[in-house]
């Protein structure tokens, strides 16, 4: 059996609207302009009260926190699936992977539990996943807990595992957790970002191709 985990924001949606939107609601509530886009973007993965910290390091981060996800909840009932939409051939290739015998599916995500169901939610993803890690209830990447959690739950080694996402904290998370990664390049950090990563995707028709690779398939 084999598992494929997925980082969620840049990499199976683009929820970039919604991140820079409810940042700047954050920034608003401590009295603070909003940092630029490319900032923003950067430390997308991270823990929310992690990405405060770096953002701002000197404000109340436990405020930042509260305002920023309760404009994320508010935007996703206002525009339900415009929101964070999945990015072209996601729902296709998870549907594929997810009709295999030898492979199941996870998460590993910044996103808190309330964000990621309501992900899943919005987007008819229920019995997609076999295990779901959020912020909640980890370190924030780039420590390895979600995916130790993962490959606990699915009953997989590391070495049957691969981590597939657009960032530096996913590639540094799979590494220490000694899982290979696989890197997307639609993403929010550059592609010289993704150190380590077997491969970096330019589309997700090329994923079957390249696990088959990882994998000696």
């Amino acid at each position: 059996m084999r598992l494929v985990v997925f980082d969620v924001d840049g990499t199976l949606v683009d929820s970039q609207a919604d991140i820079i939107a409810s940042m700047a609601a954050a920034f608003d509530a401590v009295g603070r302009d909003a940092p630029s886009r490319q900032q923003v973007l950067s430390i997308v993965g991270l823990s929310l009260p992690v990405a405060m910290a770096r953002l701002a390091p000197d404000a109340d981060h436990d405020l930042m926190v509260r305002r920023y996800k309760d404009s994320y909840a508010a935007l996703r009932v206002t525009k339900g699936a415009s929101s964070s939409p999945l990015y072209p051939g996601a729902r296709a290739a998870l549907d594929r992977l997810n009709a295999r015998d030898d492979i199941v599916l996870g998460v590993a995500t910044g996103k808190s539990r309330r964000g990621l169901d309501g992900l899943i939610e919005t987007h008819g993803l229920h019995g997609v996943f076999v295990t779901l890690q959020v912020a909640d209830f980890h370190p924030s990447k780039p420590h390895p807990s979600m995916l130790y959690t993962a490959l606990n739950d699915a009953g997989v080694a590391a070495r049957d595992a691969v981590m597939i996402g657009d960032t530096s904290f996913d590639a540094d998370m799979a590494r220490a957790a000694q899982m290979p990664f696989i890197g997307v390049s639609w993403g929010y950090h550059p592609v010289s970002h993704l150190t380590g990563a077997y491969r970096v995707l330019d589309d997700f028709s090329e994923l079957d191709d390249a696990l088959g690779a990882l994998w000696g398939q």
